[in-house]
């Protein structure tokens, strides 16, 4: 008896749970396992999910030939991302009429082309930024953006002066490892294949590229200082290294730059203004074909 009742019990537990399991279904408007058909009332959402590797790669303008480098534009924040904010501006709004400008002026100019990701107030996740370049065959990412000094002082009016910023050593390290487990040795990094290749080989061919692209990337924020002296304003210490996201492209030259402080008003109302964006546009352009034609950032800039 003692057992028969255990079994009872062990019955009435079981009928209970998929009783359960047919009332979350039926409340999740799910169909309940083995019926034939739903119950009056009864109805089942279907969603069709995006493939998680598909991008929409961005339109690239200048001259129709893919032999020309490809230079990556990438204006910070956008959409509901409003990034740093100061009475009467917005960085995502701010950086994006500086890269308009560049771009612009890098088409004008002829010899390269270009691409943006994006050209409108929209927002694209920071690992799509950096995905797009790579898929595109990039030849130097640039993703502009604004800083803040807070509002805590009457002092952060005054903090003024642009930065650039290239990946630290420490964060190309982890990316590598994290390039390889995602890529699974199936892809390329500077034309050296990493088909066939362990994770472990994989993530050291990886930091060997990603190491040669962060040298160039200092070349391009070497050149940037170097051809904005006297026209743009920089922090005294402009050209460091961060752990930034958008920057970690293994086979890319990237920089971030900090075009200036949104919360000083005299700076950010210069950004804004026709000469500003004019003076930034030429500024990086000049770098940027320095970079390309393999000029030495030592001595006086260019014509």
């Amino acid at each position: 008896m003692e057992r028969l009742g255990r079994m009872a019990t062990f019955a009435s537990i079981i009928a209970i749970a998929l009783l359960g399991a047919v009332v979350a279904a039926r409340a999740f408007a799910l169909p309940v396992p083995g019926a034939a058909r739903l119950l009056p009332g009864e109805r089942v959402l279907r969603v069709k999910l995006p493939d998680a590797r598909a991008l929409a790669l961005p339109p690239i303008a200048g001259i129709d030939n893919p032999d020309w480098p490809l230079v990556m534009i990438d204006p910070g924040h956008g959409g509901y991302d409003y990034g740093a904010r100061a009475p009467g501006y917005d960085e995502k709004d701010l950086v994006l009429g500086l890269a308009l400008a560049l771009r612009d002026r890098l088409i004008a100019d002829g010899g390269v082309r270009v691409a943006m990701t994006r050209a409108d107030d929209s927002f694209v996740p920071l690992r799509d930024r950096a995905e797009a370049a790579r898929q595109l065959g990039a030849s130097a990412f640039v993703s502009i953006h604004a800083d803040s000094a807070g509002s805590d002082s009457e002092a952060a009016g005054e903090v003024a002066g642009a930065t650039i910023y290239t990946l630290s050593d420490k964060a190309s390290s982890a990316a590598a490892q994290r390039f390889a487990a995602r890529e699974n040795a199936a892809s390329q990094v500077n034309g050296q294949a990493l088909s066939g290749q362990s994770d472990t080989v994989s993530a050291i061919l990886i930091d060997l590229s990603q190491r040669r692209t962060q040298e160039r990337s200092r070349q391009i924020a070497a050149l940037i200082e170097r051809e904005g002296q006297g026209v743009l304003t920089f922090h005294p210490q402009p050209q460091r290294s961060a752990t930034l996201e958008v920057l970690r492209a293994p086979d890319v030259p990237s920089v971030l730059f900090e075009s200036g402080y949104i919360t000083n008003p005299a700076e950010a109302a210069h950004l804004a203004s026709d000469d500003g964006k004019a003076a930034f546009a030429r500024v990086l352009a000049r770098a940027i074909r320095f970079h390309f034609a393999g000029e030495s950032v030592a001595g006086p800039g260019g014509p």
